[in-house]
């Protein structure tokens, strides 16, 4: 009976976090595109499945993903994982680290989650003008522009409706960003999930910022900096709050056997957000609606080939010399792994663009069970 109840409360409470996206959009102001680095992705696996992993991950990364999904690891090891990728010939580098936690009561799961993505040495040419009209290069500067991230989950495991399982999983995160010494926020939010688990099937819901995240800004500008943005027509930013509207991830995962050895896992997500009109599949003003698509073929749950599509846009057909027809253009991505013992390496190659206009980056994740001694290994339900 006590476990029912708790049960109960765990879930009334999801309902009620996931009602509160019913009514906060129509009554807040939010910034569009607001802590848009949460959405890169973590892990290789996932990137290299176009970020369709909402119903299927299964492992460490789901405290990003799916926090609900943790809660698959209850009873099993702790489990580590670390990915590391650079954009744009280097000038942007994102890090990534997850550690899944059974807990010792083999009830919940606790994740622990820090990313951060980061551009460095830029140059600072504030004082490259002085106010006699030289330039002076030996006062340019150079400073960081870099997004933190810290996500604590927990996960929660259920058995109803026969041999299906439910899981409800929650993630706190704090979040900090910084443009050097000049500009500063920290923000606070929490994300709600669902995970229903059937014999070769899962249907996957996240709801992020359910209760809308926070980034309060303030900003260290000197009489200096003030009298040259003065100057120069620029405006001098004041302390201010940027909202982050809520988001809704629905994903549904299919597990194919192909034969004794192979088996094709499949996975559609919509990426629904209420932050205005974006350029997506379906975009009107209050909601914008973007699919995702994901394959991964598995040898033995030994070796594994992935690919993917997402980030589907219509734009003008640079063909058409007079700027009138509109083409679909995708973003695709394939990858690979393979697993030996505790650990498995993944590979993602990923396009940040478009088909049309490749701009590809090579991504690496590591993932280690840290299996206990004496501690036999389970098998995790792909």
């Amino acid at each position: 009976m006590l476990k029912r109840m708790r049960g109960r409360r765990f879930f009334y409470l999801f309902l009620v976090l996931f009602g509160t996206l019913a009514y906060l959009p129509a009554f807040s102001q939010f910034t569009e595109y607001s802590n848009e680095f949460l959405n890169i992705g973590a892990g290789a696996r996932g990137l290299s499945m176009a970020s369709a992993q909402v119903a299927s991950v299964n492992d460490a990364t789901a405290g990003y993903w799916n926090p609900a999904a943790l809660a698959n690891m209850r009873g099993g090891e702790p489990q580590l994982s670390l990915m590391h990728a650079e954009y744009y010939a280097g000038i942007g580098k994102y890090d990534f680290a997850s550690l899944a936690l059974p807990l010792k009561d083999n009830k919940r799961t606790l994740g622990l989650t820090l990313l951060r993505f980061a551009v460095d040495d830029i140059p600072n040419t504030i004082f490259l003008v002085q106010p006699d009209g030289t330039v002076n290069f030996s006062n340019i500067t150079t400073f960081s522009s870099a997004d933190y991230a810290f996500l604590v989950s927990l996960a929660q495991q259920s058995k109803t409706w026969g041999d299906k399982t439910i899981n409800f999983g929650v993630n706190a995160k704090i979040i900090h960003r910084t443009a050097g010494d000049i500009a500063t926020a920290w923000g606070f939010g929490f994300d709600a999930a669902v995970q229903i688990l059937g014999n070769r099937w899962k249907v996957g819901v996240v709801a992020k910022d359910v209760t809308t995240t926070f980034n309060a800004w303030s900003y260290n500008i000197n009489e200096a900096m003030r009298e040259v943005f003065y100057e120069t027509q620029n405006e001098i930013p004041g302390k201010n709050i940027e909202l982050t509207a809520p988001q809704l991830m629905l994903g549904g995962s299919y597990n194919f056997k192909l034969s004794r050895k192979l088996s094709l896992l499949t996975e559609a997500d919509l990426d629904v957000t209420f932050d205005g009109r974006r350029n997506t599949v379906i975009s009107t003003k209050p909601v914008s609606i973007d699919p995702r698509l994901g394959l991964e073929l598995s040898l033995k749950d030994v070796f594994f080939v992935r690919a993917g599509v997402n980030n589907f846009q219509k734009v003008l057909d640079d063909r058409d010399t007079l700027n009138q027809r509109k083409i679909w253009i995708y973003q695709p991505s394939v990858g690979a792994g393979f697993k030996v013992g505790e650990v498995q390496i993944d590979y993602a190659f990923v396009n940040l663009a478009n088909q049309s206009y490749p701009l590809y980056t090579h991504v690496f994740s590591l993932k280690i069970d840290l299996r206990r001694k004496g501690q036999k290994k389970k098998t995790g339900n792909r």
